[in-house]
């Protein structure tokens, strides 16, 4: 009766994607509370154990291997699908349940087993989804495909491709380019030459405000449609003005739900 349930929440808690990290790891502190204030599971405390993989794989890797030592019933975890991908691999292997709050590459549930879970869509969905935007108001119009070559950018950026090539929309620019730069004039001056008039973006919510914001600076009047993971309270000041008129691609914003006011008024 004295011992306690470890779950462990594993994402990116510091770096450039510690934004996210630290939403869920929050929530989870909170889903924790409620639980012991309850009683607890199976009459046992649920204690919290919180681990930083940097949405580096070889980290998450080391990571998930230290969550099976410490004897955790369930992760909560992790977030990037490049450091998802291989630490479901662990936890497969070890038996231990593991539902990514954030890693939408399909490969993720495709290739895990029984014990491996997301709770949010999949790339292919969303590819699917921003295709068909493209091809129903801009098929007359430049458009240009960017990806950062991580396991979502790449993976997300194949779905929006594969789609408009079903829909016979043909597409002027398609690039991947380095993420972690500071600067991508190179870039934004090669889609202005081209003449492109619409972008979207397999990446994260760094390089592409950095990419729109540098385009906007030079009066160029570049519209985007955004990916899931531009949803971040860093998005908008990265991208400055130009993100006026963006168009993003998201799950419904659960906050509005009425049967969560409670949760969200506390958290």
């Amino acid at each position: 009766a004295g011992a306690e349930i470890l779950i462990g929440v594993a994402g990116p808690m510091t770096g450039a994607f510690a934004w996210f990290g630290e939403q869920y790891q929050r929530g989870a502190g909170l889903a924790v509370e409620d639980l012991n204030a309850e009683g607890g599971v199976l009459g046992q405390r649920v204690e919290l154990i919180v681990g930083d993989d940097f949405c580096d794989p070889d980290q998450a890797v080391a990571l998930a291997r230290k969550l099976v030592s410490d004897g955790v019933a369930f992760v909560a975890g992790h977030w990037c699908s490049h450091s998802s991908i291989p630490a479901s691999k662990v936890y497969e292997e070890a038996e231990i349940l593991m539902i990514a709050p954030g890693a939408i590459n399909s490969m993720l549930t495709d290739e895990g087993g029984p014990h491996v879970f997301r709770v949010c869509g999949r790339d292919d969905r969303q590819g699917t989804k921003v295709a068909d935007y493209l091809a129903d108001h801009w098929a007359g119009k430049k458009i240009a495909i960017l990806n950062d070559g991580t396991t979502f950018g790449a993976g997300l950026a194949n779905g929006v491709r594969r789609r408009l090539r079903e829909r016979g929309v043909r597409v002027a620019m398609d690039e991947t380019f380095i993420p972690g730069e500071e600067e991508y004039s190179a870039l934004v001056s090669k889609m202005q030459a081209a003449g492109i008039e619409v972008f979207f973006v397999g990446g994260y919510h760094r390089e592409t405000g950095l990419i729109l914001r540098q385009a906007h600076d030079r009066s160029y009047d570049l519209r985007l449609i955004a990916n899931s993971a531009m949803a971040t309270a860093d998005f908008p000041m990265i991208a400055g003005p130009g993100l006026e008129r963006t168009l993003m691609v998201a799950a419904a914003d659960t906050r509005k739900n009425p049967e969560a006011a409670d949760v969200v008024a506390r958290f």
